[in-house]
């Protein structure tokens, strides 16, 4: 496609849809007019794919998740297909900027963070590595929330993504099915001695499918990522007598994560996974059935990946299928069952492995629960006389009123993993370590990976045209050749340019700062980002406790030396998650305060960017200079914006947790920064319990003054919230140690300042950062998922690759 032929494209059918040349065009008009182009160039090989994969009978992978992240698509799109510099070009001759445009479009934000942007990764790895795969969600009538500071204090506002439509999704009525809740079901004898479930004054609504294309960096292959949206069924209407009767069920799919603290935000929540996922298992025995080919033959032609345990709910609804649709018998349901489904542990934390109360799953989602507890029995059954029997108790998935998911996936799937090396060894030696003890060969790990396209060619074209420059093109197509950047380390030029790359990031996002928060930052000043869910584990209080420190020290001594610093943070919490939302104050009140300080001559300054999301990633990833990657050792389970900092050149300051470990291992100890309580010290510390954050205060003036300004007027306007801090780390004995760590964290960021003095060995850093981010590549992730786990293999070996 040449420049002409886009914008006569372009010409034609803005006069089709608006009937107006683009001299009186809109952005927004402009916009939806680029994306029907964009579908058009992409739509044969979306058929296509799909008919190969039909053609070659060729096993596919299911990967079911409550979230995906993709963020904006317009640019991702144009990338892949090979004609982005084409399509600028094009709209630069018809007066329009490719980046207006891309302002129009909305983030779509069908995740909370690095779950669901890990899975809209692996979508992208998936298509660009050639294999056959699908993503299966929900379509969320609103994103998370979009967060606004009122006072100081987060406030949710809908997010209402799809206000002017999404252009890249395809409605497919015909593929619609139907999911039955609550009621009651009985199992009633027919004449061939088999049982046979009936159901009575249950709900059925009816799913509906939206289909988003992935396309595959620039090979051709377009796979797809099927999000469903609830409906009621005509033949149903005479159910609901009130709107709000309606509106109940209509919401199920309105927002991700209903807040599960009261009953029947519990009950939305089942809902909303028991929807998706038999929706999805529906979709994919239906696809089967074209395939001609025995159930028992199922797990050579599907597999299903249950991301986390929001999924899990896959293998009892896939058993009814096979026993209630096809009439196959228990031992053979549970053994195509297992052979099919894979799973993902995504957390360490043991509250966050979803349990649901009996009589909740027995009310809500009778025929399941009815499998669950024949699941749980036979299991008990089969493994009793083998094991013993406290170790088959510890491991039921049903005990204490409760349904274990995590256990139910553990048990029935044929593959569990962790998502860093640290994360999967304490998985099988703490975490989960009575199923390794029983399931010992279903274990592995696979180190979560990012799409390294978006987070470099995308995010930071400055510093891709300087590796283009310097290494030359391959590691578009495949990150490893970004190790040939380590033969320049010691090039004065190579390390200037990527310096200069940096600067201009660096000055963007200082602008993107004043014209958002009013907040003036120095783009010479070094710029320390901490960017990822608010959680308590996470440690933001940690980075603030430093800040302030730091505060301090130029309130006692405006001369004391050291680099300019502006601190970012960018987070959201969980609506119900009140710490975190009172950790939220307490940052933006001490910003208030640090920022219109006088006597620090903006030394220091703090920035909390509202509504972090995948858009403003990308615009913050690139000026980093360092990256916080400082939970509690053990607790993070892998981590991926550790990788896109350090892909861009961020230096890292980190404690050894999830995928900081490898990182440090790529980098070697000389390029990045280590401090703080290792796994190991950690878990002797709650086998001794011993630890006292009292003591550690009353021992320390430092922290003494730091903690008592959030409670005695120091840092106005905290009254409460800086009570409720305190009182976490002296009252309840600091959960996460950040006392134990904060001597070690200090002097880490005094390393760090004493560093970024050192010009050139702070740019040999970042470069050696970015030289051996290659490993960190979700294409190499997927392809290790692909062969070990999924058994699927790249489209080429099946057809003829495409040109």
């Amino acid at each position: 496609m040449t420049v002409n032929e886009f914008k006569e494209e372009m010409k034609q059918r803005l006069k089709e849809k608006y009937a107006m040349d683009f001299k009186d065009a809109s952005p927004q008009e402009v916009f939806h007019v680029l994306g029907s182009v964009v579908k058009a160039y992409y739509s044969d090989a979306w058929s296509d794919t799909w008919k190969d994969y039909l053609r070659a009978e060729q096993k596919q992978v299911y990967y079911f998740s409550i979230e995906f992240l993709p963020g904006k698509m317009l640019k991702s799109n144009l990338l892949n297909l090979g004609i982005l510099e084409v399509v600028k070009e094009g709209l630069a001759e018809l007066d329009f900027d490719l980046e207006d445009l891309v302002d129009v479009e909305k983030d779509m934000a069908l995740g909370n963070g690095g779950l669901g942007r890990l899975a809209s990764c692996f979508m992208d790895s998936i298509a660009s590595c050639g294999l056959p795969g699908n993503g299966n969600g929900i379509r969320y009538d609103y994103g998370l929330f979009k967060q606004r500071f009122v006072d100081g204090y987060q406030v949710e506002l809908p997010d209402e993504w799809l206000r002017n439509g999404n252009t890249w999704e395809v409605r497919k009525e015909s593929k619609a099915v139907d999911v039955r809740f609550g009621g009651q079901v009985w199992m009633k004898e027919m004449a061939d001695g088999k049982l046979k479930p009936v159901y009575e004054n249950d709900r059925i609504l009816r799913a509906v499918p939206y289909d988003t294309a992935i396309l595959g960096y620039q090979n051709h292959i377009v796979n797809t990522l099927r999000l469903w949206s609830v409906e009621i069924p005509a033949s149903q209407e005479d159910q609901y007598r009130s709107i709000d009767d309606r509106r109940q069920f209509e919401d199920l799919t309105a927002v991700l994560y209903p807040d599960d603290s009261n009953e029947h935000g519990r009950r939305v929540r089942l809902a909303q996974e028991y929807f998706f996922v038999s929706a999805g298992v529906q979709s994919i025995m239906r696809y089967f059935k074209k395939l001609n080919k025995p159930l028992t033959l199922l797990n050579e032609y599907v597999a299903i990946h249950i991301n986390d345990t929001h999924p899990a709910l896959c293998i009892p609804e896939m058993m009814r299928i096979l026993m209630d649709d096809y009439e196959l018998s228990w031992e053979v349901a549970v053994s195509i069952t297992t052979k099919v489904m894979s799973y993902t542990n995504h957390t360490i934390m043991a509250e966050a492995l979803e349990k649901w109360p009996v009589e909740l799953m027995k009310d809500a989602l009778p025929r399941m629960y009815q499998i669950i507890e024949e699941l749980d029995r036979r299991f008990v059954a089969t493994y009793s006389g083998v094991w013993d029997a406290d170790l088959i108790q510890r491991t039921r998935i049903i005990q204490n009123g409760q349904v274990h998911m995590a256990h139910m996936a553990i048990i029935y799937s044929h593959s569990t993993n962790g998502v860093a090396k640290l994360h999967s060894d304490l998985l099988k030696e703490v975490v989960l370590h009575d199923f390794y003890v029983l399931f010992p060969e279903r274990f592995n790990n696979k180190t979560n990976g990012i799409a390294q396209r978006r987070w470099s060619q995308l995010a930071n074209p400055e510093m891709a045209k300087v590796l283009d420059e310097t290494i030359g093109k391959s590691w578009r197509q495949d990150s490893d050749d970004l190790k040939l950047l380590k033969n320049y380390v010691e090039d004065e030029a190579v390390l200037t340019k990527l310096a200069v790359a940096k600067q201009h990031n660096k000055q963007k996002l200082a602008s993107y700062i004043k014209e958002h928060t009013g907040i003036e930052v120095s783009p010479e000043a070094i710029f320390d980002v901490q960017i990822k869910r608010l959680h308590a584990y996470k440690r933001q209080l940690l980075n603030l406790l430093h800040i302030m420190k730091c505060y301090f020290d130029l309130k006692d001594n405006p001369q004391k030396e050291g680099n300019q610093r502006v601190f970012i943070f960018g987070a959201k919490a969980a609506p119900s998650y009140t710490y975190a939302k009172a950790i939220i104050k307490v940052i933006n009140e001490c910003a208030n305060l640090i920022n219109h300080d006088p006597d620090i001559k903006g030394r220091i300054k703090i920035v909390f960017l509202e509504n972090y999301n995948v858009t403003l990633a990308e615009q913050i990833i690139p000026a980093a200079d360092v990256s916080e990657q400082i939970s509690l050792a053990s607790k993070e389970a892998s981590g991926t914006s550790n990788m896109k900092l350090m892909l861009n050149g961020a230096v890292t300051i980190a404690t050894l947790d999830g995928a900081n470990v490898e990182i440090r291992d790529a980098v070697g100890d000389d390029n990045i920064v280590i401090f703080g309580m290792t796994e190991a010290e950690v878990y002797a510390c709650y086998e001794s319990n011993d630890y006292l954050a009292l003591k550690i205060y009353e021992e320390s003036p430092i922290l003494q003054r730091i903690l008592n300004a959030f409670v005695d007027g120091t840092v106005p306007n905290i009254q409460y919230e800086g009570q409720a801090v305190v009182d976490s780390l002296l009252k309840y004995n600091d959960e996460y140690f950040l006392l134990r760590d904060f001597a070690s964290y200090v002097a880490a960021q005094e390393q760090i300042d004493r560093l970024y003095s050192d010009k050139k060995r702070w740019q040999q850093m970042s470069l050696l950062n970015i030289a051996n981010a290659g490993r960190f590549s979700s294409d190499d992730t997927v392809m290790r998922y692909a062969e070990d786990i999924w058994q699927i293999e790249p489209v080429e070996k099946y057809t003829k690759k495409r040109t």
